[in-house]
């Protein structure tokens, strides 16, 4: 068996102007549409759903915002520490795993905030460690730039420190509620945490109480050499990303030795490999959704191409569109931000043009190609976890973003086949996320 999860890019707003996208341009700020697609995520029995976030509004296209906000790339987005308690309270299995970079807050305010999510989803909460990309994000705290990544995530490893020794300040049985002597809670199982690091200090038991799975979830999206270290370390989950099955297999081999380093056992962590599935009923189907997403691509370049400026902090919108990328074109980008999708896109890039470029990677955003009907994606995602050898798939849309169309086709179409072969649960073990994590 292996496990399943949704990865919700941006806020629903990204998916104004596709097919099936109903009135979201009008009711993207709503709950209902997440609440829907976290039921029927649940009924699926899926893990988690994961909540991609941005701190900024970009300006790498043009050196201006008008693209970004005139297409909602990106934009607009919401909280996704606001957003995951309204999800959480409308379901009771799957969990909500906020995006929440530690630029953003000091480790005493998150550990709270998740420790009450985890408190309120009654052991479904979690946290996905980011240490943010791009330099934009900070301006909007009053700083000029993040630091260099070596140290970024120095400083992140700190920070998931304090964060975790907060969340451990109150033993687990430490509220006895034990009315006839007068005790809510036992003082001996409260702990003061005196924390002082290179970055952080920290002083004083958390005031939220104890959480109900010890520690909240940790999720990590490893693709550095620091990023590795960090997700080895401490990441209950890790999104994973690899252009072949081969590099999935090494990926995950990476990262279990890296966990076995650090005294952890590799099975305590699910790496789950994100994945674009195109599915559909019939093969005829299929080819239609192909043909509609070529259409796409060709009508999208500029596009595109902004959201890959935005991704890699590059403004490539000076480079040629229609004339073979040189290598001397190729090695003058340079980035401090997400170094690992300017590599991705350069590998891409090699002897050829501009737009091929974002055709390409509106085709198939995310390589290996996962597509065919409802049997056949199953079969490949069999094959690809018996040579990988697990954990399972982070699931995002392809395209723009999610529809509940396309939540539909996983969860109604794809889930069942799986089910029926025994791949994936037709039932969750736990109400808690870890325990579910850890189910097989």
């Amino acid at each position: 068996m292996f496990h399943l999860a949704y990865f919700m890019q941006g806020s629903s707003a990204q998916a104004w102007h596709s097919p099936w996208a109903g009135s979201i341009g009008k009711e993207w700020s709503k709950p209902d549409f997440h609440i829907d697609c976290a039921r029927a995520l649940e009924r699926a029995k899926f893990d988690y759903v994961l909540y991609e976030d941005l701190y900024y509004v970009p300006d790498y296209w043009k050196g201006t915002t008008d693209i970004y906000v005139e297409q909602a790339i990106s934009v607009p987005r919401l909280d996704t520490m606001v957003l995951t308690p309204v999800v959480a309270h409308a379901t009771s299995h799957i969990g909500v795993v906020p995006t929440l970079p530690t630029f953003a807050f000091e480790p005493y305010l998150l550990a709270r905030q998740v420790a009450t999510l985890d408190l309120l989803s009654q052991g479904r909460g979690a946290w996905n460690v980011v240490t943010g990309t791009s330099d934009g994000a900070i301006r909007g705290f009053g700083k000029d730039q993040l630091l260099e990544p070596e140290e970024r995530y120095k400083q992140a490893g700190e920070f998931v420190d304090v964060v975790k020794q907060l969340w451990n300040s109150w033993e687990p049985d430490a509220i006895v509620d034990d009315v006839e002597n007068g005790v809510f809670a036992d003082p001996s199982k409260v702990h003061v945490v005196d924390f002082e690091g290179e970055y952080y200090k920290s002083k004083g038991a958390l005031v939220s109480g104890p959480t109900p799975q010890g520690t909240p979830v940790i999720a990590q999206a490893g693709a550095s050499a620091g990023g590795l270290e960090l997700a080895a370390k401490h990441a209950d989950t890790i999104v994973g990303v690899a252009a072949t099955v081969e590099g999935m297999k090494t990926y995950r081999d990476t990262v279990r030795s890296l966990m076995e380093k650090h005294g952890r056992n590799p099975d305590d962590c699910k790496i789950l490999f994100l994945i674009n599935p195109v599915v559909a009923a019939t093969k005829a189907e299929v080819e239609a959704k192909l043909a509609e997403i070529t259409e796409h691509a060709h009508a999208n370049i500029e596009r595109e191409l902004a959201d890959h400026a935005k991704r890699m902090g590059v403004d490539i919108s000076g480079l040629p569109l229609d004339e073979p990328l040189t290598q001397e074109l190729l090695d003058g980008l340079h980035t401090r931000g997400h170094i690992s999708h300017l590599e991705k896109f350069v590998a891409r890039a090699n002897g050829r043009t501009l737009r091929q470029v974002a055709f390409d990677f509106w085709r198939f955003p995310i390589p290996p190609e996962v597509v065919g009907t409802f049997d056949e994606v199953a079969d490949r995602l069999e094959e690809i976890v018996n040579e990988v050898g697990g954990d399972g798939f982070l699931i995002s849309p392809h395209g723009v973003g999610t529809t509940r169309r396309y939540i539909m086709e996983i969860t109604e179409g794809l889930v069942p086949v799986l089910q029926r072969r025994g791949l994936t649960r037709t039932e969750y073990s736990s109400t808690q996320l870890r325990e579910n994590l850890l189910a097989f």
